[in-house]
């Protein structure tokens, strides 16, 4: 499948993705210009003490889902209906998402672990672009989340629909 296809058949995960990032970018705007490695430093440890639950919740629940892609596979394979390959390649596409996030929430994570106020020898200049830095990874991490759970919630709608013939879902 080309990826114009893909990012067709998942306009509405691109939309999440896009959506989150705008937030992302519009909570950036309105904190403002940065000056100086204090004002960072004052910045990034206010950042780190939300953005360490944010990440362990992110990474927690992409866990979490790729687990349960897996107990997907198994359910579908003993189903007495078939399932055509869009079904299959978007579990595929979930758990390569949600392997992303998470290894993108553990960076993040690892990131909002560093003591930032400690680093003596580092220039001034460098505190800002590791706030930017930071605040642009952790909003990219919730950004591939909220991708991840538009696709999930069409696949796993795609699968109910085949479990209840008959039924309007």
């Amino acid at each position: 499948m080309r990826v114009t296809e893909v990012l067709r058949s998942h306009l509405w995960a691109i939309g999440f993705f896009l959506c989150t990032c705008a937030i992302g970018y519009g909570a950036r705007w309105a904190i403002g210009d940065i000056y100086s490695s204090a004002e960072a430093t004052d910045l990034i440890q206010a950042l780190s003490r939300a953005g360490l639950y944010l990440a362990s919740a992110i990474v927690t629940a992409a866990a979490t889902t790729l687990a349960l892609m897996l107990t997907l596979i198994g359910m579908l394979k003993r189903m007495e209906s078939e399932f055509n390959e869009q079904t299959y390649r978007d579990v595929d596409l979930i758990a390569l998402l949600a392997s992303f996030t998470m290894a993108s929430g553990l960076a993040v994570l690892l990131a909002f672990t560093l003591p930032v106020g400690e680093f003596d020898t580092l220039p001034p200049r460098w505190y800002i672009y590791l706030y930017e830095g930071m605040f642009a990874a952790t909003v990219l991490t919730v950004a591939m989340f909220a991708a991840t759970v538009a696709i999930l919630y069409r696949t796993v709608r795609r699968v109910i629909k085949r479990m209840t013939p008959g039924r309007e879902v």
